[in-house]
């Protein structure tokens, strides 16, 4: 992706959809740069940790049937068998399949991290991002965060909240959803953050994962 000079400033919404000020992005994190063939490799490795790897299949040594051999070699006119677990036969082995194993890959926290950064620049760049001065619900109802939805413009749209610290009423609100998601700073991923055509943050969520990409 091409890199762009950012305006540094974005505007601040509160949940009625309107607007109470900007705020100065830090220039380390929204420099415009996207590294794609990073975005790829911890996106796959982090796709790749969430198999199970529990698929297994039974050997011919495995399988249950018996050791003998069906008939004679020669003179009965049809083929020649050595086993009834053969893997040609109904119910017989696998060959070469599945084992339980582990899929894990293990990245270095530098990588993520400029994942993470190279995922906040695309949505930034695609103006997919929206910034909230808070995000509070006081009543834990559904109906209450749809109406937060619609008032942003963000109504049916799959969007990812991440907040510094949410509560325990606007969580409940937002889980009935299928289409809202939320997340704290600390936890959200570079998955998290391409995995959704909006991206929505509060002020203290953006300041906590501005320092965590600044980390040494």
């Amino acid at each position: 992706m091409k890199v762009e000079k950012l305006n540094l400033k974005i505007d601040v919404y509160n949940i009625q959809g309107e607007k109470v000020g900007e705020m100065e992005l830090d220039p380390e994190v929204f420099d415009g740069k996207v590294n794609k063939a990073l975005l790829y490799q911890v996106i796959n490795a982090y796709l790749t940790n969430r198999r199970k790897g529990t698929a297994n299949t039974k050997t011919r040594g495995e399988v249950r049937g018996s050791g003998r051999k069906p008939w004679p070699q020669k003179h009965t006119g049809r083929a020649r068998v050595g086993s009834v677990r053969s893997p040609i036969w109904r119910g017989g082995g696998v060959v070469f399949g599945p084992k339980p194993r582990d899929y894990y890959i293990k990245l270095p926290v530098k990588m993520k991290r400029l994942a993470l950064k190279s995922g906040l620049n695309a949505k930034y760049l695609d103006q997919a991002l929206l910034l909230l001065d808070s995000l509070q619900v006081d009543i834990p109802k559904t109906k209450k965060f749809q109406e937060i939805l619609e008032k942003l413009g963000i109504l049916n749209t799959k969007t990812l909240f991440i907040t510094d610290q949410a509560s325990k009423t606007t969580r409940l609100s937002c889980r009935n959803i299928p289409y809202a998601f939320l997340k704290s700073a600390s936890e959200v991923t570079a998955y998290d953050v391409l995995n959704c055509k909006k991206l929505v943050i509060t002020q203290e969520g953006l300041k906590q994962i501005q320092e965590r990409i600044k980390k040494k």
